[in-house]
């Protein structure tokens, strides 16, 4: 800002540092805005085709989108820059995808790569970070599981809040996207009805938690809840929001699709339409005129944007905005921190006496087989997209771990190319998995084609064509969605099975983001480790892994089943569903079935020992109790290491299930021990009370399990 020539926006910020309400001085900047300019603020602020031209011809969110600037006062408005996996405009980090950092399972490492983003944002130009993504995957099969951090409410309530507290010291965070996003390919269409029990205590716990943290805004989901569109449904915006958890940010729609009609919308709570000149522009006007409308309702949302953005510039620390602040050298080498911290050993059994990793030094002849092997490969196309400046892929993250190795390179589906080259490595490792054509954000050209959405568009300039002349120029090549199958291509499948037969020494490296099904295979290899879409510096931090130079310590954010069956029902065209409380491990112990691999599990090349545990601070009553749970462990192995303490619990209404509470990571030296205080939120122990329009815990004894993954026969029990 301009020190000799303070605008009325400064003013603003000045005076809420010095102690004054933001929603006051908002008010007060609000009123000298002219009709024109109030009507502005509740929208982008680039023409709408011009805008789709440019996404089309130049990419998405290349630069920030503006919403609401009005210069004359100094009113920066909101300046998006998209997320979860980076700072998407500009040539920012890649980092690894949520749920590779869910993975980690650690709140200060997320919070510490939020700090990066938003230096980033503030470096390419932006204020308004649009990546917390909290989004709850009913089934593995949702083709954006990859922008969300894990099954449980708690992993993501706790990790997006660190990621909004991180992001929140430079920039304002939106959570995302709320509420029942959880379906790709029909997410213009799909109605999800839900009861308000489950609604509350599994589909908006977490989004409660970012909003306690503090996060500056919301992003409402494109599909319908309960009947009603989320980006104008004013049981989700306003009546939970607003009257049952008091929280006074700011509601944003998604792009382009997230509203049906702009008074309802703006009448059920929510601010602002991003991110083009499109249908508040358009109906707005007319709708006043009717009574469709009011301009108190335009007051009230124009007050709340202007809040934020006074209240975030208020309180955000300096940062140098300059583009070299982009893929700096501290964020890339933070990217295979976070990289090499997610990475999930499931399996690493004894060949000839001793496990198949950590690999050894010296080693001569490494095959490396898959299609994926050297692809660039960091995550889907869609609207997370990061365009890092250079990328590492796993050939190339092991060729720089071993450049004196033979390296023998197979990336064609071929399973007797990849037996051959096996049986003359001293270790095969098999690259596989999916990419952007297999999940992901969905990208077709019949979103341009269809009726019902190309209506929410204004018309066409006089005169203007789209490139190549048609709006399904837009979007014409479909890729991403949900998933086809859960389980690996049949080639894949052959190739495994193929190099595991020539080489006893095959380890499986997979990409992925969500449950990838395994029973035809896991049998025969000995070593499998989740190294999920692992960002810019991922084959860096493979090599890191598989050396030992990086002792693993991911632990899975959700439970593998062995089968399908164990899953949600789940039909990627479905266009109306119902949604109950049971996934993930709770429909697994539900079931009464084991899970290949229950939820927190993960190998490490140490052993650990939970020595102690013991409650020592209570705070709160209730379902707002929160209690401290300090438990001792010891790393009995020869390797320093990270162990992640996960602490389940049964208790209140539905004290036949077990729940995940708390966790927290704790490093352990070799033969020593430590100590690591687990915050542990009762509140999922609670149930939804109708009549008091809150979640709270029935009377009765709450049972603690404190271990290293759900149903972990080690455990220690404790009585809160």
């Amino acid at each position: 800002m301009d020190d000799v020539h303070e605008t009325p926006f400064d003013a603003a910020v000045q005076a809420v540092r010095g102690g004054a309400d933001p929603f006051v001085e908002a008010g007060a900047l609000y009123d000298r805005l002219t009709d024109a300019e109030r009507l502005g603020l509740l929208d982008g602020d680039q023409p709408f085709w011009e805008g789709m031209a440019e996404m089309m011809t130049v990419g998405y969110n290349t630069v920030p989108y503006v919403h609401g600037e009005v210069a004359r006062l100094g009113i920066p408005g909101t300046r998006f820059i998209d997320g979860p996996r980076g700072c998407v405009a500009g040539h920012g980090t890649a980092f690894p995808v949520s749920m590779a950092r869910g993975a980690t399972w650690d709140v200060d490492l997320e919070q510490r790569i939020g700090e990066a983003i938003g230096t980033e944002v503030r470096a390419a130009g932006g204020n308004f970070f649009g990546g917390v993504c909290i989004n709850l995957p009913r089934h593995p099969a949702w083709g954006r599981i990859q922008e969300t951090y894990g099954e449980d409410t708690c992993i993501l309530g706790e990790m997006g809040a660190a990621l909004t507290r991180g992001v929140q010291r430079y920039a304002m965070a939106c959570a995302k996207h709320y509420a029942l996003n959880s379906m790709e390919n029909k997410r213009f269409e799909v109605d999800v009805t839900i009861d308000e029990a489950p609604l509350h205590e599994q589909y908006l716990a977490h989004f409660k938690r970012t909003a306690d943290e503090g996060v500056a805004a919301m992003m409402s989901a494109y599909n319908s809840v309960n009947g009603e569109w989320a980006g104008q449904n004013e049981y989700l915006l306003h009546q939970v929001l607003r009257e049952q958890w008091g929280w006074d940010g700011i509601t944003v729609s998604d792009f382009i699709w997230g509203l049906r009609d702009a008074a309802t919308s703006l009448n059920n709570g929510l601010d602002l339409e991003e991110p083009l000149v499109q249908q508040r522009a358009r109906d707005l006007p007319a709708a006043l005129e009717e009574g469709r409308t009011s301009w108190e309702a335009v007051r009230r949302s124009g007050v709340r944007l202007l809040a934020a953005q006074i209240r975030s510039y208020a309180s955000r620390e300096d940062v140098e905005e300059d583009a070299a602040v982009l893929a700096a050298p501290e964020h890339r080498a933070l990217a295979r921190e976070a990289a090499g911290r997610a990475m999930t050993v499931l399996k690493n059994d004894d060949v000839d006496g001793a496990p198949v990793l950590p690999l050894p030094a010296g080693l001569r002849t490494i095959a490396v087989i898959g299609r994926l092997a050297e692809a660039e490969n960091m995550g889907d196309s869609g609207s997370s997209m990061v365009r890092p400046p250079s990328y590492v892929t796993p050939v190339d993250g092991i060729r720089a771990a071993y450049p004196d190795a033979e390296i023998l390179l197979v990336t064609e589906d071929d399973p007797d190319l990849a037996a051959q080259a096996a049986s003359r490595a001293d270790v095969a490792i098999v690259i596989t998995g999916f990419d952007k054509h297999d999940e992901g954000e969905w990208v077709g050209g019949d979103t341009m084609a269809d009726p019902v959405l190309t209506a929410l568009f204004p018309p066409l300039p006089e005169g203007a064509v789209l490139p190549s002349g048609s709006a399904n120029a837009i979007m014409t090549e479909g890729y991403g969605g949900d998933r086809a199958s859960l389980s690996l291509r049949q080639i894949d499948e052959q190739i495994i099975a193929a190099v595991a037969a020539a080489n006893a020494r095959t380890v499986v490296a997979l990409v992925g983001a969500g449950t990838i099904m395994m029973e035809n295979w896991r049998g025969d290899v000995p070593a499998i480790l989740m190294m999920w879409y692992a960002g810019m510096e991922g084959g860096h931090a493979l090599a890191d892994v598989l050396t030992g130079t990086v002792n693993p310590s991911g632990r899975l954010p959700f439970s593998i089943p062995t089968s399908e069956e164990h899953l949600p029902a789940f039909d990627r065209d479905w266009t109306s569903v119902t949604y109950d409380r049971w996934h993930g491990q709770r429909l697994l112990d539900k079931l009464g079935v084991e899970a290949a691999y229950p939820l927190g599990w993960g190998l490490s090349y140490t052993t650990y020992a939970l020595v102690d545990a013991e409650v020592v601070d209570r705070r709160g009553a209730g379902a707002d109790t929160v209690l401290t749970v300090r438990a001792t462990v010891a790393n009995t192995g020869g390797r320093d290491g990270i162990q992640v303490v996960q602490v389940y619990g049964r208790g209140g209404l539905h004290a036949e299930e077990t729940q995940l509470l708390g966790f927290a990571t704790v490093a352990v030296p070799a033969g020593g021990e430590a100590k690591v205080d687990v915050p542990v939120r009762l509140t999922q122990l609670g149930s939804w009370n109708p009549d008091s329009k809150r979640i709270e815990l029935a009377d009765g004894a709450v049972e603690l399990e404190v271990g290293f993954h759900a149903h972990d026969s080690h455990a220690s029990r404790l009585n809160a």
